[in-house]
């Protein structure tokens, strides 16, 4: 859900309609609404420059140029609820389960991480607003899961995400931006899930929309829950020995975040690799070609940890089916 009296606020600048996303159609207490100027994100919680621009001005403008996040005069963002639907669709698009451990960055009345231990996970929130991490570990112990969560006043660019598989945004374009070099150092197989925002450059593994009549900011009536899988770095060139079928094997990697490029030999030729795919540390490929006298299809799946990969190859010429251990250990 929404950072609420977010420090860390930015305006989506690119081509489009008003940005409500980040507010209440109508204001939620008493103060003006201004437009937000983002300068940037530090250990200092950002900086937030309020410029006061004519309501009629400012509409005329955001429709016509860009889409622009609103703030109270304040410099605070409204607190806006997650609808309960949209928190069912985060956690079942990232399967979240007994064995996971939930970070929600902004965690507001901190529903997500309830729901989350309700099913069995284990979970943080983290939130700059006191009362609202009063009122989360209000809730959760009404819920009766306060044993399995707790909520902190605390900055999210200073929380250690490192022990999270799960961690849970509703947070303004701008500070996904931020967060992002982050998100992407963590263990690879980490689930990212935002509400509503993307990554700009790293491209989600999954988007999924849905209707969400309840919810009280926005145009359309529409949420998107998207997920991000943090990917393993497969860059380089592996080596494989495939005794009986092949013998040595090459593949050359190139990767764009989850993206990857390969190329493929063995036995001194060049294969066609028909489908790759990087999915946390688990790789799959499929390659076809002739290896020996015969052509083959090829299926090749295993996890990368490190500089070795661990799995198994299946080849298939039609009527004959074989199975092979597959490793390979990164050349260079």
């Amino acid at each position: 859900m929404i950072a609420r009296r977010f420090k860390n606020a930015t305006g989506d600048r690119r081509a489009g309609t008003l940005d409500t996303n980040r507010t209440c159609d109508l204001p939620l207490r008493r103060g003006l609404l201004y437009p937000l100027s983002y300068e940037g994100v530090g250990r200092d919680s950002t900086r937030l420059r309020t410029r006061f621009i004519p309501f009629a001005a400012a509409l005329f403008l955001s429709a016509t140029s860009w889409a622009q996040s609103w703030a109270y005069d304040d410099g605070t963002v409204p607190f806006v609820v997650t609808p309960e639907e949209v928190v069912d669709r985060m956690l079942r698009i990232a399967d979240v389960g007994p064995r996971d451990y939930v970070i929600d960055l902004g965690s507001g009345d901190g529903r997500i991480v309830i729901e989350a231990a309700k099913r069995g996970a284990r979970g943080l929130g983290v939130d700059l607003d006191p009362e609202l991490v009063k009122r989360s570990t209000g809730n959760a112990r009404l819920a009766g899961v306060a044993d399995r969560v707790r909520f902190e006043v605390r900055d999210l660019f200073e929380t250690d995400l490192g022990a999270a598989s799960v961690i849970t945004l509703y947070l303004l374009p701008e500070v996904n931006l931020k967060l992002m070099p982050r998100l992407l150092r963590l263990k690879p197989g980490t689930r990212i899930v935002s509400h509503d925002w993307n990554m700009g450059p790293w491209p989600p593994d999954e988007t999924i929309e849905l209707r969400t009549p309840d919810k009280t900011v926005g145009r359309d009536g529409l949420s998107r829950v998207h997920l991000w899988i943090v990917p393993a770095d497969a860059r380089g060139t592996w080596v494989a020995e495939v005794p009986g079928h092949g013998g040595r094997w090459q593949f050359t990697i190139s990767q764009n975040f989850q993206a990857i490029d390969v190329d493929a030999r063995a036995d001194g030729r060049e294969l066609v690799v028909r489908g790759a795919r990087l999915r946390g540390d688990e790789i799959r490929l499929v390659v076809t070609g002739f290896v020996g006298a015969r052509a083959w299809n090829h299926r090749f799946r295993g996890k990368l940890a490190g500089a070795r990969i661990e799995g198994e190859l299946s080849v298939s010429d039609g009527e004959n089916n074989r199975n092979f251990p597959w490793t390979a250990t990164l050349s260079q």
